[in-house]
């Protein structure tokens, strides 16, 4: 007897499986596809009564995907990938076409990509670029973002991982402190592995009240010349000239990943977007 055909799967339902896996529980996957979370919860239960195995397994209150999800998601990863090409497909163009959303932080992005992306776009007239930003990691998952610049490497992932170079970081002081002791900027406990923040733990700064992962915020301090703290090179325009601030260049610097989603590897207009991530920060690792 052949085996039973199994009904036929829509799109919805494979992002409802997406949401879940991306955010772990059904609160969040409703308010990531703005459906009712009972909704959520009924249909993924049909999706696996109808395909017959489990697809998430619950562990301390989050839903983490099995081997089948992540079996089924591997392939609802190519066919999105299939059907935004589809859409992409214009006859006039000429070169790589593609969409690429490009996941960092607001830094990264305002000060390193931006000022070269014009030139990147205008001599590849097929790509169309999309900048997701926030002041620390963006969530990285093949439904929010292609390609996601890190300032911390990921312990693990399903997703091809490799370093885009290192940052020399900064210490900024005022010149002159016969004003007082200035404040000093340090980051939330967090982010207490990275090089400034050991930096910083190191010299027992006195005066600690600001808090912040801005660095545009510590920047801002800075300039003030009321205030120390460190900044990545790529934050330090105008701030190295300034004679009324004394920097010091940190021993270590600041590595920095490059993640990109398995199955856009070899896409062509992904490895072109690749190699001008690389070209922006190459110059940073030099000298």
């Amino acid at each position: 007897m052949p085996p039973a055909k199994l009904p036929w799967m829509n799109w919805d339902d494979l992002r409802i499986i997406a949401a879940v896996r991306d955010e772990g529980t059904y609160a969040g996957a409703s308010a990531r596809l703005r459906v009712d979370e009972t909704t959520v919860g009924r249909r993924l239960a049909r999706i696996q009564r109808d395909l017959g195995v489990p697809l998430f397994d619950a562990v301390d209150g989050l839903r983490r995907p099995t081997r089948h999800c992540e079996a089924v998601l591997e392939h609802v990863g190519a066919m999105a990938a299939h059907v935004a090409a589809i859409d992409r497909i214009k006859e006039n163009e000429v070169g790589p076409v593609g969409r690429l959303r490009i996941a960092s932080t607001n830094a990264v992005a305002e000060e390193l990509l931006a000022p070269r992306a014009s030139s990147f776009l205008r001599d590849h007239p097929g790509l169309t670029l999309q900048f997701l930003t926030s002041s620390g990691n963006v969530k990285f998952s093949r439904w929010q973002a292609d390609l996601a610049i890190r300032l911390r490497k990921p312990e693990k992932g399903d997703f091809t991982i490799s370093k885009l170079g290192d940052v020399r970081l900064y210490f900024f002081e005022p010149a002159d402190r016969s004003s007082g002791e200035p404040v000093a900027c340090v980051y939330p406990d967090e982010l207490d592995t990275i090089p400034e923040a050991q930096f910083l733990r190191a010299k027992r700064l006195k005066n600690v009240r600001c808090i912040t992962d801005n660095v545009r915020i510590i920047r801002t301090m800075i300039q003030s010349h009321q205030a120390v703290g460190v900044l990545p090179e790529h934050s330090c325009e105008g701030l190295l000239a300034d004679r009324s601030l004394r920097a010091t260049l940190l021993s270590k610097r600041r590595d920095v990943w490059l993640l990109v989603q398995n199955h856009l590897k070899r896409d062509a207009a992904t490895r072109l977007t690749i190699d001008w991530v690389r070209a922006c920060f190459k110059d940073l690792s030099a000298g």
